[in-house]
């Protein structure tokens, strides 16, 4: 990773856990001319990652997600890791419900080598990695499709979900509060969600460290509701309490531990 990618990485890390970040701190901060911090907001702004204020930039808005070509990228080694580690836990022949997100579709490829699995899934990109498997059976729930990210949502979706009952609900999400309440930014693909989490013996959680106070519009669930929790890094120590509390098994890959390929 050259110099200047390492330093927008942590200007990302800094508006996630800050909320905003000034061109002057981070000119100090990385011993740069303003200049350079100025190039290297304004590539993140690009890359809608980053929203320029007055004397700096903060995080995008609350009630609009990052574009789906963006999120696909973002953080694509540390969600390959996620994916292995939780794919480790899927026994042979397990039923699955996975929904929408880059992170989960990294799950299903990383799912692709295990034996007789059932998936109901409302992402048709999962559905179209998985049918692949002639030994797996799919299930694509109906409603309407989202052009943005191939995601289905809907009355007709929820009521397809609460048709099963399975395993496991693999599950993504947009954001994490420092109390633990899990957010989201569509109240469809929320609702969706929940059905998922009340029809399944276990759910499981996928989300990169990114995810760890980064802010959305609506709540659907608490960390209490979870069984585990798959990241890349340690959550954040004021999070600790609250994991504790939950009494959430939490995996994070080991250092050097890469999916297979």
């Amino acid at each position: 990773m050259s110099a200047a990618s390492d330093r927008q990485r942590q200007i990302l890390e800094l508006a996630r856990r800050h909320g905003f970040v000034s061109i002057e701190s981070l000119s100090q901060r990385f011993a740069v001319t303003t200049q350079t911090v100025r190039r290297d907001i304004n590539l993140l702004c690009r890359q809608t990652l980053l929203r320029r204020y007055h004397g700096g930039a903060g995080l995008p808005s609350s009630v609009e997600n990052l574009a789906y070509t963006t999120r696909q990228v973002l953080c694509l080694e540390e969600k390959r890791r996620i994916a292995h580690t939780l794919a480790g836990h899927i026994p042979d022949r397990a039923s699955l419900f996975i929904n929408i997100g880059t992170t989960t579709e990294e799950v299903a490829k990383a799912l692709m080598k295990h034996q007789g699995l059932r998936i109901i899934t409302n992402n048709l990109n999962v559905a179209s990695i998985m049918s692949s498997n002639p030994d797996f059976e799919v299930i694509v729930a109906g409603g309407v499709v989202r052009a943005r990210d191939r995601g289905v949502v809907g009355e007709a979706t929820v009521d397809l979900i609460a048709q099963f009952k399975v395993d496991f609900g693999i599950i993504g999400i947009s954001g994490i509060d420092h109390d633990g309440t899990l957010l989201d930014f569509d109240y469809r693909e929320v609702r969706v969600a929940q059905a998922i989490m009340n029809n399944s013996n276990q759910v499981l959680l996928a989300a990169d460290h990114s995810k760890f106070g980064r802010d959305a519009l609506v709540r659907m669930a608490h960390l209490s509701q979870i069984d585990a929790l798959f990241t890349d890094r340690p959550p954040p120590a004021e999070m600790r309490e609250v994991l504790a509390a939950a009494e959430l098994a939490v995996f994070v890959p080991e250092a050097g531990d890469a999916a297979a390929a």
